[in-house]
């Protein structure tokens, strides 16, 4: 008989996810939510997933094996409080995970505060292509891919390799239990601050995660980013390569498709087409062919297999279209994802108008940690307008040098009418936000279908 796992917090994305490997490894697997609704709670039901609403401690008659908690879970709360009360067994996700599926394979691991979903998207999209149809778990929604996680035989397993940390009992990022052969370090910047005093705390973090990479391994790092310079000062005993930088992997300028060429050591090895947006895709590129190329897949094909790539939900995706005004959704939050996610709209609509409605919505937003960089990351947009419910500072103030290109709303319903007022014909609404922003792009979608049909 299979074991049995039990996992506490499995609407996540990343708990979800572990639940789908689990599943598809043989375990038998229950979960538990304090919020069990789609699209999660569709797909884990589809795998014969049996979920249970709510953390109740009348859990404990199901006796599984193991208990799997999930980040979300503090002391407190009633089923954990009656698993430490039996002495029953527990672990974290990213143990379980560790030990029970990555164990033996090589792991590609993604780290950085920035592009961490797309290049894990992206270097499991090379391995597909390459024939070496990886496992992956991914905290996003891949287009190429029916799902966010998978279970396979191959010897190669991508991950998306997260700093937050792993468990109310284990306040280590959740990467330093991977053990990856191929480490990206794509950037680092300061954020979560509820759970990291300054950058100085993530980098040691980012250090703990170095090394862990054996000297056979490879760890491909960002070469412009100065607080990964600090991480590898720190020590480093494995071989690195470096992207960015003048000598390492390079991307040409892009072209007026977006396509660019890539070079390695200062040799052209090929050119990318696709229709990505912004140069922070372009460095995203980088890392994932030198990343597959740690695992065998020829640089020249990675690169021709870019041009079907097609991106994941959530970055810059086309929501709809109504009266003339095309309302994207991305996931970006922190200051620098904001501008680079602007720019690079700028880029593609040129001197069309570009309205950004942002949610600060992260812990570190709520707390208003980076909020003056917030107006100046929305320099490129023509107006702004900010979801201001809930927030610890006061919005009007901050983005107060905008002028009156901002507008702060408290009420969701104002935010939108205000858009739908201002919105012509050919202007692009990008909204960003690292949640589901009260349904706001259906919202804006039928109120602008409803103007235009009265």
């Amino acid at each position: 008989m299979s074991a049995h796992l039990h996992i506490l917090g499995i609407c996540g994305t990343f708990m979800g996810g572990i639940a789908a490997i689990a599943k598809a490894a043989g375990y038998r697997v229950t979960g538990c939510d304090a919020n069990v609704y789609p699209p999660m709670s569709d797909q884990l039901r589809a795998l014969g997933i049996e979920l249970t609403e709510g953390f109740g401690e009348q859990q404990l008659v199901l006796r599984p094996d193991v208990w799997v908690v999930g980040n979300v879970v503090t002391r407190g709360n009633p089923l954990m409080e009656a698993i430490l009360d039996h002495g029953e067994r527990y672990v974290s996700g990213p143990q379980w995970l560790a030990e029970h599926v990555l164990a033996g394979k090589h792991v590609l691991a993604v780290a950085g505060t920035h592009g961490k979903t797309t290049v894990s998207a992206m270097l499991a999209w090379l391995l597909e292509r390459a024939g070496r149809a990886p496992g992956f778990l991914i905290g996003g929604v891949p287009i190429d891919f029916p799902v966010s996680a998978r279970h396979t035989g191959s010897p190669l397993f991508v991950i998306e390799a997260d700093e937050y940390d792993t468990a109310f009992f284990d306040k280590r990022s959740k990467f330093v239990h991977y053990r990856p052969r191929t480490a990206i370090l794509n950037n680092l910047e300061f954020d979560h601050a509820d759970i990291f005093d300054d950058l100085a705390a993530i980098e040691r973090q980012f250090h703990h995660f170095v090394r862990t990479v054996p000297r056979t391994g490879r760890i491909v790092v960002n070469g412009a980013d100065e607080a990964l310079k600090r991480v590898l000062t720190q020590g480093v005993w494995s071989p690195v390569e470096h992207f960015g930088t003048p000598g390492a992997w390079e991307a040409g300028a892009p072209d007026s498709q977006g396509g660019f060429e890539i070079a390695w050591q200062g040799k052209p090895i090929g050119r990318v087409r696709w229709q990505l947006l912004g140069a922070h895709n372009r460095q995203n590129a980088l890392a994932a062919v030198a990343a597959a190329r740690n695992a065998g897949v020829d640089p020249a094909a990675a690169i021709e297999a870019l041009g079907s790539f097609s991106g994941v939900r959530r970055r810059m995706q086309v929501r709809g279209r109504a009266r003339g005004v095309t309302v994207y959704d991305d996931f970006a939050h922190h200051p620098t994802a904001i501008r680079t996610t602007v720019d690079g709209l700028r880029q593609r609509v040129g001197r069309e108008r570009i309205l950004a409605v942002l949610e600060p919505r992260s812990n570190t937003m709520k707390r208003g940690v980076m909020k003056d960089e917030l107006p100046p990351s929305l320099a490129q947009a023509d107006r702004v307008y900010v979801y201001s419910a809930g927030l610890g500072w006061d919005a009007r103030a901050v983005f107060a040098p905008l002028g009156s290109r901002a507008r702060c709303e408290e009420s969701l319903d104002a935010l939108v009418a205000g858009i739908a007022a201002e919105a012509k014909a050919g202007d692009h609404v990008l909204v960003m936000s690292n949640g589901g922003f009260g349904g706001v792009h259906e919202k804006l979608l039928s109120r602008l279908a409803q103007e235009r049909a009265a």
